[in-house]
């Protein structure tokens, strides 16, 4: 597997979700599902790798941080879709921590990842983030706030993995006559 090539499309999917993400704001989160199975070519939790988790986590933290965003990192099914965030992020946004630690086969490699690379990880059983990658069919949609709307990147995939992205929009209230920002 070429790792620079993951780090490559890793960078360029999430530049271009947050500069499609119009409704972002600073403080908002990005959630991450991932399965690394999926990335190296392997069927989902059969071929976990903490190597592309580390990979992934490492190269994802710095854009987020850089657009002022906070980073949500989806655990797998074993771990009920938990997500690791910074113990702030935690209290901003009054949410209620599980007590659960990630393991490569529950939870995850990303998810373990970014459990060792966050200053003060906690874990949580529920978010709402404003945009998204799932990279592999990890399902984020349940951590997306409403309305979700697909972005169709230009990069599709992530190592051998199909990449999905999501962003929030405000609901469009009103008929035909109403006028709405973009």
């Amino acid at each position: 597997m070429n790792y620079d090539k993951i780090r490559k499309q890793m960078i360029d999917a999430a530049e271009e979700l947050i500069k499609e993400a119009y409704y972002t704001r600073p403080g908002d989160i990005f959630v991450l599902g991932c399965s690394t199975s999926e990335v190296l070519g392997v069927q989902i939790g059969k071929g976990s790798s903490q190597e592309v988790g580390s990979l992934i986590i490492e190269t994802l933290i710095p854009i987020v941080k850089t657009h002022g965003l906070n980073l949500a990192v989806q655990g797998c099914e074993h771990i009920n879709r938990s997500l690791v965030v910074e113990r702030d992020v935690m209290l901003q946004n009054h949410l209620e921590e599980v007590n659960v630690v990630p393991a490569l086969h529950a939870g995850g490699a990303c998810s373990v990842a970014a459990y060792e690379q966050f200053d003060q990880p906690v874990m949580v059983e529920h978010i709402t983030g404003t945009l998204g990658i799932d990279i592999g069919d990890t399902e984020i949609g349940m951590h997306i706030k409403h309305v979700q709307r697909p972005v169709r990147l230009s990069v599709k995939m992530i190592g051998e993995a199909r990449v999905t992205a999501l962003m929030y929009r405000p609901k469009l209230i009103g008929g035909e006559r109403a006028q709405y920002l973009k």
